[in-house]
């Protein structure tokens, strides 16, 4: 693992992120009792270490402030910035207060400013840490690629490695209170069905996706959408921009929507029809068999 020569005997400059292990650990036992759990070293099986580098990593898993029981927790080291592409690599300790080994599976991180800021932000498959002992610190380097980096420059000092808690529920249906009252509950059973059988989306990523589509009586077209959100807060749209298009690729529909704000939370997918008034519809005969709705390029 060439990755353990970035490790070094340092003065700590990140900070502690903790959270209950229940939050990220379905099913997982609870320790027993209220005291301060002290975590122990645990390298993952696969490295090979000289007895220097076994010695700096005790020395920094012996400085980690204690736990408390049914804790997770990440605990930064230092970052240093790859020459070649540009990426950061955060060092950092993956810690469990729990008695139990543990797993974890995808999860996304944030690297938080002093002030609280995003200046990074990805999505980590973290069973490549590979089984978590109890009460043990597991070192890690988590490399954020260019594109999920949102600073000019790593933070020197007073950082935090973060875990995304909302990012570890699953995504779901988030209705206004019109739909709320106006829906079945099989009705609402359904689409909460729909979005949870959806593809999973990427961190900070914002879509659409098309359930229902109607022309009515008077010419207009009815298009009814999921808008999911895959940002860890609450996004606001104010206008927006939309374009209908049928199975043969062609534009039906074109116009701009205000929306006065509409609030989409955090991880969820909101359902909403849009009315192209018959003067927005720019083709007869549309072939709905197949459509997409999408903001114009």
């Amino acid at each position: 693992m060439k990755l353990l020569s970035l490790f070094k005997k340092t003065d700590k400059t990140g900070s502690d992120s903790t959270i209950d292990s229940n939050e990220i650990l379905e099913g997982a036992a609870r320790s027993e009792g209220t005291d301060a759990v002290e975590t122990v070293l645990s390298l993952h099986p696969q490295w090979t270490l000289s007895q220097e580098q076994e010695y700096v990593f005790r020395f920094l898993a012996n400085e980690l402030e204690p736990l408390k029981p049914n804790q997770i927790s990440l605990s930064g080291i230092d970052i240093d910035v790859e020459p070649a592409n540009g990426s950061w690599l955060v060092k950092s300790f993956f810690r469990s207060s729990l008695d139990q080994t543990i797993t974890v599976g995808s999860v996304e991180l944030m690297l938080l400013d002093a002030e609280g800021k995003t200046l990074a932000s990805q999505e980590f498959d973290l069973n490549e840490l590979g089984d978590i002992p109890g009460r043990s610190a597991r070192p890690w380097v988590f490399v954020f690629t260019k594109d999920n980096i949102f600073a000019d420059a790593p933070p020197a000092e007073n950082w935090k490695l973060a875990f995304n808690v909302q990012s570890m529920v699953p995504h779901k249906l988030e209705l206004e209170q019109a739909w709320e009252d106006g829906l079945s509950q099989e009705q609402k059973d359904a689409l909460a069905k729909v979005v949870e059988n959806m593809p999973k989306l990427k961190p900070r990523e914002v879509n659409f996706a098309g359930f229902q589509v109607k022309i009515q009586d008077d010419g207009s077209i009815a298009a009814s959408i999921f808008i999911r959100n895959g940002h860890s807060k609450q996004i606001n749209i104010e206008k927006l921009p939309l374009e209908l298009v049928d199975a043969t690729g062609e534009i039906v529909a074109r116009g701009s929507f205000n929306l006065g704000p509409l609030s989409v939370k955090a991880n969820t997918s909101k359902p909403w029809t849009f009315i192209y008034p018959k003067e927005m519809v720019l083709k007869e005969d549309p072939d709905f068999s197949r459509w997409t709705i999408r903001v114009p390029q």
